[in-house]
């Protein structure tokens, strides 16, 4: 039997990439506007999918073909939407905030699924998601007080992921995933050049190596996953993705000087927990359906 030790080691790899993206984006959007910070984020992240297609077998002509052209487009705007909400909740709640608040796209993600996607979630899946609504009531207001409107930036980033999800979902049963890929990388690097460069501020010599590491963890991290699945199933990935909260804590604590409260480690552990529950159940309950491992269908 292969060895799943290297996809692993990639996917942890694409982890702790990720969220030092996530601090590097955190460092420069609070000395540049964070919509210049996103826009070269998102270029980087463009530049990486187009070299990769062309680099595949069907390349870049084949993956431009799709029978969803709206939906492929609203998936492109929704996400570059989210990467810009995200880089602005870095700078207005930090670092730690938004990591812990946007763990609950996956519980979001369950959620809409069921009247957008028509899918059927036990019993077992919604009481887990209930109690990861309850996991992010704690870290948003623990004392049970008024929302602060800048927590509504990580809330509403994690709202749109998991739009944007669901919608990856809806396409992926008549597009590849390439098709997906390239219309992801095109059509949002195209919105955010609309507006990114009214924005565009002359970086500090100092700052270009983080702008560059920028880039690179971007380019590198996605490489890195994309390395994991062929050696993982996805299940066995996306617990992992758990993590990133941790070494995205610690970035926080080490560099920002954060600090992390108990809710906020309460809050993140519950949804945590619950968000590990329903993916372990709709794993199982996919293998049950399809106990000779082809792909479950739309229900």
């Amino acid at each position: 039997m292969k060895s799943k030790l290297p996809g692993y080691v990639f996917a942890l790899s694409a982890i702790m990439l990720f969220a030092t993206q996530d601090g590097l984006s955190k460092h420069l959007a609070t000395h540049y506007p964070p919509i210049f910070i996103a826009m070269i984020r998102y270029w980087a992240f463009a530049a990486f999918v187009l070299v990769a297609l062309a680099r595949s077998e069907s390349g870049v002509r084949k993956a431009t073909v799709t029978r969803h052209p709206v939906l492929q487009t609203l998936r492109g705007l929704l996400l570059i939407g989210e990467i810009l909400l995200f880089v602005f909740s870095l700078t207005q709640v930090g670092l730690a905030m938004t990591q812990a608040i946007f763990q609950a796209a996956p519980i979001l993600v369950t959620v809409l699924s069921v009247p957008l996607l028509g899918e059927r979630v036990e019993w077992r899946r919604w009481v887990a998601v209930t109690a990861a609504l309850i996991g992010v009531l704690i870290i948003l207001s623990p004392s049970g007080g008024g929302l602060s409107a800048s927590l509504l930036l990580p809330l509403t980033s994690a709202l749109l992921f998991a739009i944007y999800s669901v919608a990856t979902r809806a396409v992926s049963y008549n597009d590849s995933s390439s098709t997906s890929l390239f219309y992801t990388a095109i059509v949002g690097a195209i919105a955010i050049s609309l507006v990114g460069p009214l924005f565009w501020t002359p970086v500090l010599s100092s700052d270009l190596p983080l702008l560059g590491a920028l880039c690179i963890c971007g380019a590198l991290s996605h490489y890195c996953l994309i390395r994991a699945y062929r050696v993982l199933e996805a299940s066995e990935v996306q617990p992992l993705t758990y993590l990133q909260l941790v070494a995205g804590t610690g970035i926080a604590i080490c560099f920002f000087d954060e600090h992390v409260s108990w809710n906020m480690v309460a809050g993140a552990a519950i949804v945590v927990a619950a968000g590990v529950f329903i993916m372990w159940r709709g794993h199982r309950s996919a293998k049950l359906d399809c106990p000779d491992n082809s792909y479950p269908r739309r229900r």
